[in-house]
């Protein structure tokens, strides 16, 4: 009787946790950095409403980093990596550095908004500042680093992406599948044993 060869696929891939928090990561990052650098540009009720909606998103983003961080170091499937070690050190570095500067940028956003004595707002609810109101240079100081560390996150970022987007077509390994939601696929037929 012929051996049933494993199914060893799901085994290659990250749990799907891992991936949903990175795509929705992703997809939030992408939408605050829109928001942020474009917001001065339409006429006031629409520069108000971008300004809102920033905020929100970034508040949904704080979660989500905790959780995927949470995820990553607890249950998060770990995947061995068939990478070189020059690549493994630049692609975990790159990883461990977009954590930090996630939940760098993350502070910094409340402390800028809270620290010039607005409300944050989430959906239209307002979450007072617990600051008294910082002082100007500092609020500035925070603006600016506030303004920098986003762009450095989207050039790291851009960097994560062209780099699998590398592998998959030049090097046309496994590395950006991993993290790709499954397709569903018909069954493969098992191989059959000559008697």
């Amino acid at each position: 009787m012929p051996k049933a060869i494993p199914d060893i696929t799901h085994t290659l891939r990250y749990d799907r946790p891992t991936i949903i928090l990175h795509w929705a990561t992703a997809f939030l990052v992408l939408l605050l950095f829109t928001l942020g650098e474009s917001w001065s540009w339409p006429p006031k009720p629409v520069h108000h409403l971008m300004i809102i909606s920033h905020l929100t998103v970034g508040i949904l983003l704080t979660p989500l980093i905790i959780s995927r961080i949470i995820w990553r170091v607890t249950k998060g499937r770990h995947l061995s990596n068939p990478l070189q070690s020059l690549d493994r050190f630049f692609a975990l570095g790159a990883e461990y550095t977009l954590y930090m500067l996630l939940v760098v940028e993350i502070v910094l956003g409340y402390l800028w908004r809270w620290g010039a004595g607005k409300a944050m707002s989430f959906f239209g609810l307002l979450l007072p500042s617990p600051f008294v109101r910082f002082p100007t240079p500092l609020l500035h100081w925070i603006q600016d680093i506030h303004h920098w560390n986003a762009w450095l996150i989207v050039v790291i970022a851009s960097g994560h992406g062209m780099a699998a987007i590398f592998h998959h077509i030049i090097l046309k390994d496994e590395i950006l599948e991993r993290m790709l939601p499954r397709k569903s696929s018909p069954p493969k037929p098992l191989p059959t044993q000559k008697p």
